[in-house]
């Protein structure tokens, strides 16, 4: 809206529809004519041994950063059974020792509806096991050889 009140009042020629294009899509690849998804809001969080870890806000931002975020060689994480942001521990060609996951599913556990619980079952995976099937609704993903840990909630 404010970029068409601007267009009413601009005396330089720009037309109405280039800043539709503009206003709908101002990220656009201009090499392969694509379209960039937006980027998805996430919690960002640092752990020991330059680990970072994010956490999806909406289910929206679950699925991209689950599907299009996330390298295949990274861990994701979801409490079991219940609502609950994806989290994934991006790698970066290291190796996360049992401490660092452990951190990562307490962060997976502390962005559920299990917050208030004791300890807490959380599903984890590489990120190339996490697939969505076809039709499904926003935010639910289907998993290929996932193990669970057992953790409190908590932020490093």
């Amino acid at each position: 809206m404010r970029l068409h009140r601007r267009w009413l009042n601009r005396t330089d020629g720009e037309s109405c529809r280039e800043l539709h294009v503009q206003k709908r899509n101002p990220d656009r690849n201009s090499e392969d004519g694509k379209y960039a998804p937006a980027p998805p809001r996430c919690w960002e969080y640092t752990l020991e041994g330059g680990f970072r870890v994010y956490a999806g806000k909406t289910d929206a931002d679950n699925d991209q950063l689950s599907l299009r975020f996330a390298s295949p060689n990274d861990y994701w994480f979801h409490v079991k059974g219940m609502p609950g942001s994806h989290v994934i521990l991006k790698v970066e060609d290291l190796t996360p020792d049992r401490d660092t996951l452990r951190q990562a599913a307490a962060i997976a556990a502390y962005h559920s509806k299990a917050r208030a619980g004791g300890t807490v079952a959380v599903t984890m995976t590489l990120a190339k096991y996490v697939t969505k099937p076809r039709g499904a609704e926003r935010g639910t993903v289907q998993l290929k050889q996932e193990s669970t840990v057992k953790v409190k909630p908590s932020l490093p």
